[in-house]
């Protein structure tokens, strides 16, 4: 069986350190910590797990610090975290597996990342990423800031998923934007993937314009993943419907298509176009196609909530209003299999009692 040593990077993470490790600790047979900086009990902490804690001093670059972690580990594999990262059961007893089974010819080993969830515990925004790498192959953590792992050679797709879990909701800061600036300043040259997350973080601050005009250099640019210019089309997308233009807007999420089969959000989102005008049967058309594509295999982001609950509750809005009162009465009940709860769900189920009570008194 393969060992994996854990490398992760911390700073002031005293919350959420232990409950990382904790749910890690016996999957793997190193854990290297590196603090940038602390100034409460992360070191403490991470202390009792491991006495490979290492200082390093931060120089505003993520992919230096990891790089850094990385060369500190000795087992045949590296695994990475952050500290707001936990493994559910469900995963740990997959990574188990994962582990016993691999071989040595497997070069990286990519894991679901469920980033975000709603009040029933579903993950509702998820993405793909390289969480194990073959220590010999030398891997680098390549950007300053949103670093990513680079990795070549026979790779390996797991069903093995990482949680985020923030203690409390996160804050908006500019420590990103301030990063990337500072490197524009310097004179630095961005790559098409921080083109397109400096376009991001620009969006994510209000700079609406501005995101625009770099989402476009991304965009433009020859190289870059299609599946973060497929973000990019919908971000921009969601800057011109915020700036008012709605006819730049559906134009960017059309332009979308050309790299791939129409995203979910993006037929949402057209489907609440025509909504919006009362242009139901191609309201229709444009949900039916969320529900159509097979997120499974997308290697991007995926938003659940487009291809799940969300278009069956907007499908119930449409034929409601075309009429077809009991096509919408069975699309809410398939909107509810997933959100039981949801308020609209329920004013619906209300709403439909009380028509049919009145229809059925008039006869």
């Amino acid at each position: 069986m393969v060992t994996i040593s854990l490398c992760m990077i911390v700073k002031n993470e005293e919350n959420v350190l232990e409950r990382c490790l904790n749910s890690v600790k016996d999957l793997v047979d190193e854990i290297v910590i590196v603090d940038t900086g602390s100034s409460d009990n992360t070191k403490e902490i991470a202390k009792r797990f491991t006495d490979k804690v290492l200082d390093f001093e931060w120089i505003d670059d993520f992919s230096a610090a990891r790089n850094f972690s990385f060369k500190h580990a000795t087992m045949d594999y590296i695994f990475w975290l952050d500290a707001d990262d936990v493994m559910l059961e469900e995963d740990r007893q997959k990574f188990k597996k994962l582990k016993e089974q691999l071989t040595s010819d497997v070069d990286a080993v990519s894991m679901v990342y469920h980033l975000a969830f709603d009040e029933y515990n579903n993950p509702i925004y998820s993405f793909r990423r390289f969480r194990l790498a073959k220590r010999e192959k030398n891997f680098v953590w390549k950007g300053a800031v949103h670093e990513y792992l680079e990795v070549r050679g026979r790779l390996l797709q797991s069903d093995v998923a990482i949680t985020h879990r923030k203690e409390k909701k996160e804050e908006r800061n500019d420590r990103n934007i301030k990063i990337y600036e500072k490197l524009l300043e310097k004179g630095e040259k961005f790559t098409p993937r921080d083109l397109f997350y400096y376009s991001n973080e620009l969006k994510d601050h209000g700079q609406y314009e501005k995101a625009i005009e770099y989402y476009e250099r991304f965009i433009n640019h020859e190289d870059g993943w299609e599946e973060e210019k497929i973000r990019a089309c919908i971000n921009m997308a969601f800057c011109y419907r915020s700036l008012g233009n709605i006819e730049k807007e559906i134009e960017t999420l059309i332009r979308s298509i050309q790299y791939d089969v129409p995203r979910p959000e993006v037929s949402c989102r057209m489907g609440d176009l025509y909504l919006e005008r009362k242009l139901y049967d191609k309201a229709i058309m444009w949900y039916q196609f969320a529900l159509m594509v097979d997120t499974s295999n997308i290697q991007g982001i995926v938003q659940k909530p487009y291809s799940t609950w969300y278009p069956y509750l907007q499908l119930c809005v449409c034929h409601w209003h075309k009429g077809d009162k009991e096509l919408a009465v069975e699309y809410n009940k398939k909107a509810k299999e997933y959100r039981p709860n949801d308020p609209s769900v329920l004013y619906n189920e209300e709403f439909f009692k009380k028509y049919f009570e009145e229809q059925n008194n008039e006869k």
